[in-house]
């Protein structure tokens, strides 16, 4: 217990280093409470992502390995180009990530306001933040590359050190566009207040714009065979574009293709080994300098940009709603009008809450950035459909993670507020109807347009089209069936965390069925299609090899998987939000 401080005696504050350690002591604390927690009370849900993240790794691995099999004997010159433009579009991705998840920690959050009114080094704080930011916006990195990375070292026979080498690399690289999108967001904040909106408002317009630039050219470039000497001359002018010598994302892919380096009898070579060593010098000088920098600015800039944002905070709730709010509200009927308003108030917290709508945007605009690329082949359509089918799944797996994430913690986060809900005059069915409704509309629109950008750059039919749109709608109500009925069936009014509440029992259940229901609507319309193309690619050969095939692979069997991916999609929407509906009835606040 500590002793008080006599009348006079000077208290001597704690160094910079001593407080540093003690915010790491407490990270390492809340770690290891959170592994706790996960191991004793969600074993399930840590099985479920421990299996599905090995099997993601496993299919990743394998399709670089085939990937890096086929260029290295085609055309090995394109894997240096092709290791700068993936380093550098996830560079630029983890400083906005980054960005944002600070914004969110830093100012939002309440810890730091907690924080802010302890006798704590602004630049102690930013550190605690930054270490928990940095490691939400990487591990998908971590994921993506590392499978991508031992695939190349194994297609190129590369050496012990090579592997030894590959986290030392990712993680001194994964630091600098972390910090710079650190510094980016206290200057924003701290020195911009009044520009923030503007700021954000060119960017949004440049960005528009060169989408649209990226698409003209795309739309307007001459077409050449696929792996033909001018298909290789336009990829590689296109990719030359990431190869800057000052980019951190070019000592990255040098290093790596460096230590990959053998020598003539297979062994390490020590001169290719000492290059690659220095390419790694080279990113961890830049890595500590740059957050020497960052928590300089902290220091300087951290409390003026929180006090700043308070301030900013009445003048916001004078603010007149928006014209979307406006036009949602003003054109209901009588009768809908509740039921409006609920979607509307949604809308607003989902609008305020920059950890939804930014995690959204960066999801669905890497997968667009995809899709977009996918027009650089040309595909047999037996390929592409079987290529558009698993872009479809992907699609279906983010938003289910959304989801759960984000949509079924929404009843339960009323929690102690629910006895306002039960006083005004709303229907309770209303209150689920409005959640089902913000999940469906929000999840159909950017999950058909990528659907539909994926399907017109693999080049396939409008009948295959019709028929990846048809389970993109059905996988949408059904997921958000699912999110909302199980939300309303095992609401946990107590809790205000939806991290927590989606990590429990309800939110577990809720990504197994939702897991499942991807997998069967996918597959069961996956291949009966893929049987009718390769049908009437073999002709007369698939029905003299196997008839049962051939009719499975017919009009017949396509119709019939539709009308049972009908039901299926039916039967996840109905079954839960009856479920949920009933309970939510009689539940008690």
């Amino acid at each position: 217990m500590n002793r008080p401080v006599p009348v006079g005696e000077s208290v001597r504050l704690i160094s910079l280093d001593e407080e540093s350690r003690l915010f790491l002591r407490l990270r390492i604390a809340l770690v290891w409470q959170a592994v706790r927690a996960m191991v004793t009370g969600s074993r399930l849900r840590l099985s479920l992502v421990a299996m599905l993240s090995g099997l993601f790794w496993a299919a990743l691995y394998g399709l670089f390995h085939e990937a890096f099999n086929f260029l290295d004997v085609l055309h090995a010159d394109v894997i240096p180009l092709l290791f700068n433009a993936f380093f550098s579009s996830l560079m630029v991705m983890l400083i906005f990530s980054t960005g944002i998840l600070l914004y969110a920690g830093l100012y939002c959050s309440p810890e730091s306001r907690l924080l802010l009114t302890l006798p704590v080094r602004a630049e102690t704080i930013f550190g605690h933040k930054f270490r928990e930011a940095m490691w939400f916006s990487s591990w998908g990195f971590v994921l993506l590359g590392s499978p991508m990375l031992v695939a190349y070292g194994v297609i190129r026979g590369a050496a012990w050190p090579f592997y030894l080498l590959l986290l030392p690399f990712m993680l001194a690289f994964v630091v600098i566009p972390a910090a710079v999108g650190g510094i980016c967001c206290m200057l924003l904040v701290g020195w911009l207040p009044r520009l923030r909106l503007h700021l954000l408002t060119a960017g949004v317009t440049l960005a528009c714009l060169a989408v649209l630039w990226f698409g003209w050219t795309l739309l307007t470039e001459p077409k050449a065979d696929a792996m033909s000497a001018a298909w290789f001359e336009r990829a590689f002018a296109r990719l030359r574009i990431t190869e800057q010598k000052l980019l951190p994302s070019w000592w990255l892919a040098s290093g790596l293709l460096e230590a990959a380096q053998t020598s003539r009898t297979g062994g390490v070579d020590g001169t290719a080994l000492a290059e690659a060593v220095k390419f790694l010098s080279l990113l961890v000088a830049n890595a500590l300098m740059l957050q020497v920098v960052a928590g300089w600015l902290a220091r300087v800039a951290y409390r003026r940009g929180a006090s700043h944002l308070a301030g900013e905070v009445p003048a916001r709730r004078r603010r007149r709603p928006g014209w979307f709010d406006r036009l949602l509200v003003g054109t209901a009927a009588s009768p809908g009008r509740p039921l409006r308003l609920l979607l509307v108030k949604d809308l607003r917290i989902f609008r305020r809450d920059i950890s939804q709508w930014s995690q959204f945007l960066i999801f669905f605009g890497l997968l667009g950035l995809y899709f977009v690329n996918l027009r650089s082949f040309n595909y047999h359509n037996t390929y592409a459909s079987m290529i558009g089918f698993l872009n479809l799944a992907v699609v279906g797996l983010i938003l289910s993670t959304f989801t759960t994430r984000f949509v079924y913690p929404m009843i339960s986060l009323e929690g102690r507020r629910f006895w306002i809900l039960g006083l005004l005059p709303v229907d309770r069915d209303q209150i689920v109807w409005s959640k089902f409704l913000f999940s469906f509309v929000g999840g159909v629109v950017p999950c058909s347009l990528l659907v539909f950008l994926s399907d017109c750059m693999l080049g396939l039919p409008w009948s295959l089209i019709a028929i990846h749109e048809f389970c993109c709608l059905l996988l949408c109500a059904g997921l958000s069936g699912i999110a909302v009925g199980l939300g309303a069936r095992m609401p946990d009014l107590r809790e205000s965390s939806p991290a927590k509440i989606s990590s429990g029992f309800g939110g577990t259940l809720c990504l197994v069925l939702s897991s499942l229901f991807i997998m069967l609507v996918v597959v069961t319309a996956a291949v009966p299609t893929h049987l009718f193309l390769l049908s009437r690619t073999l002709g007369p050969a698939l029905v003299a090899t196997d008839g049962l095939l051939a009719v499975a692979g017919g009009p017949w069997g396509t119709a019939a998987s539709l009308a049972v991916v009908g039901l299926a999609g039916i039967a996840a929407t109905v079954v839960p939000l009856a479920l949920g509906l009933r309970a939510f009835r009689k539940l008690e606040a």
